[in-house]
C-alpha cells in the first residue's frame, strides 16, 4: 500500500476530503493531510489529525519534527500526492510552478505522481486559464479526475462538482496497483518527431508533440521501471526521473537508442520518425528562385525494426499512426518490423492523436486485437504497458 499526501484546498467541497481520507485508510494506505489556509477555514487540521492519526500541515513553516523541513520530508515520503478538492487557484499555481504555501511547495518538491480532482464553479472550470492549466498538468502526466455535472454550492448548474469518492479512489488504485509491475525492468521509449534538414534553416518534419512518448515514460516510471527516452525536438516536458537523450534526425535517433536497446527489456517506438530525408541538404539558406524546386529524398532507417533485430530478447512495440484504423496495413508492419505488438492510433481524428491530450489505441499482436477506448494519454500509456507486461511474461516463460 502507498504513502499518500492528501492536499485539501479551499473549495466548499473540502469536507468530502474527510471521507476520502477514511476510504483510503480502509484500503490500507497511510494518509497525511496538507491543508491550504483557505481549506482550514472550512475544516479543521485537528479533524484530519484525528482521522488519519498523522500530523497535518497548513503553514509554510510548520515543522512536525523540529529542525526538519516538512515540505521536503513529506515530498520524499509520499508515493502519491492527491489534491482533492483542487481549486482553480491551486491548479493554476501548480501549472505555473508557483510554490507560495505549504501544499504547492510540497507538490513542486516531490517526484511522486499527482492526482488532481478539481471542484469549483462551472464558469471557473471552463475558463481558458483553467483549461490551459489542466492541459499543462495533464501533459506533465498529472492524473485529472474530472468533476461531474450538477448543482454547485453557489446555486448554479454545470460541470464543477467534485468527482465521487469512488472515482477518485479508483484513479488512485489504478496508479498504486501498478507500481511494481515493471520493477527491475529497463524500458526504452523513442518519442516525438524527427527533423530532416533541407538546409540550415528549413526541415522536413511532422505534427508529433511527443505527448504520447512522455506519457509512456511516466507510466513506465509509475510501474517501477528504469526509463530512457530518446526524443526528437519537443516542448512537452519529460519526467525528471527518466534518462533523456535529445536528438534531431532519424539517424541520430537510431544511434542514440542503440546503446540503451541492447540492455532494455521493453522497447517502445512511439516516435513519429520521418520516413524520408533530403539526400543533399543545402549549406546555409537556400534562396527563392524562379519556377519549381525538386527535393530529392532517400529513405530513413526503420528505427524500431532495427532495435528489435538488435535485441531479440526484448519485447519491441511499434506505433502505427494511420488515417483510420489501418488494421490490415498494421498486420503487415507487425511481420515486416519483427515486433511483438503494434499500437495503432487514428491520426485523422481531431479528438485524439497528434497534439491532443487524449488517445485511443488498438493493441495488435499475432493473437490479439484489443481497443483501449478514448482515454487521457497517461491512462492510455498505462493500458498499453499492462498489455506489454503480458508479452514480457510470455517471452520470459520461454
Amino acid at each position: 500500500m502507498a504513502n499518500i499526501v492528501l492536499g485539501v484546498t479551499g473549495s466548499v467541497a473540502c469536507y468530502r476530503a474527510c471521507d476520502l481520507a477514511r476510504e483510503l485508510m480502509r484500503q490500507g494506505h497511510v494518509v497525511r493531510a496538507c491543508l491550504t489556509k483557505a481549506a482550514s477555514e472550512f475544516v479543521s487540521p485537528a479533524l484530519f489529525e484525528a482521522l488519519t492519526q498523522q500530523p497535518c500541515l497548513v503553514g509554510v513553516f510548520d515543522e512536525p519534527e523540529p529542525g526538519r523541513m516538512a515540505h521536503i520530508d513529506w515530498a520524499r515520503w509520499a508515493d502519491l500526492v492527491v489534491v482533492a478538492p483542487a481549486t482553480a487557484d491551486a491548479i493554476n499555481k501548480l501549472a505555473a510552478g508557483i510554490g507560495d504555501d505549504m501544499l504547492t511547495t510540497l507538490c513542486l518538491a516531490t517526484e511522486a505522481p499527482w492526482v488532481l480532482a478539481p471542484a469549483m464553479n462551472p464558469a471557473m472550470y471552463s475558463h481558458p486559464a483553467t483549461v490551459d492549466a489542466l492541459s499543462t498538468l495533464s501533459a506533465r502526466a498529472a492524473w485529472i479526475v474530472e468533476p461531474t455535472e450538477g448543482d454547485v454550492a453557489c446555486g448554479e448548474h454545470g460541470q464543477g462538482k467534485l468527482a465521487s469518492i469512488a472515482a477518485i479512489v479508483e484513479a488512485i488504485g489504478t496508479l498504486t496497483k501498478r507500481s511494481t509491475r515493471l520493477h527491475g525492468k529497463k524500458v526504452l521509449v523513442t518519442s516525438g518527431p524527427t527533423r530532416e534538414p533541407i538546409d540550415d534553416v528549413r526541415f522536413v518534419s511532422n505534427r508529433s508533440s511527443g505527448k504520447m512518448g512522455a506519457a509512456l515514460a511516466q507510466a513506465a516510471l509509475l510501474m517501477g521501471a528504469e526509463v530512457t527516452v530518446v526524443t526528437g525536438p519537443v516542448s512537452t516536458p519529460l519526467p525528471a526521473r527518466a534518462r533523456v537523450i535529445r536528438v534531431e534526425t532519424a539517424i541520430e535517433m537510431l544511434e542514440g537508442a542503440r546503446g540503451s536497446a541492447k540492455h532494455s527489456d521493453l522497447i517502445i517506438g512511439a516516435a513519429a520518425v520521418a520516413d524520408y530525408r533530403p539526400i543533399d541538404p543545402t549549406p546555409g539558406k537556400s534562396r527563392r528562385g524562379e519556377g519549381t524546386v525538386t527535393l530529392a529524398l532517400t529513405q530513413n532507417p526503420d528505427i524500431i525494426a532495427a532495435l528489435a533485430k538488435e535485441n531479440p530478447r526484448a519485447v519491441a512495440i511499434a506505433f502505427a499512426a494511420e488515417p483510420g484504423e489501418g488494421i490490415d496495413y498494421a498486420r503487415l508492419k507487425l511481420h515486416s518490423k519483427g515486433v511483438r505488438a503494434i499500437a495503432i492510433n487514428d491520426v485523422s481524428r481531431e479528438d485524439i492523436g497528434f497534439e491532443s491530450d487524449f488517445n485511443e489505441l488498438v493493441w495488435l499482436t499475432e493473437n490479439q486485437e484489443v481497443r483501449s477506448g478514448r482515454l487521457p494519454k497517461l491512462a492510455c500509456a498505462l493500458w498499453l504497458l499492462e498489455h506489454a507486461t503480458g508479452e514480457l511474461s510470455a517471452l520470459n516463460a520461454h
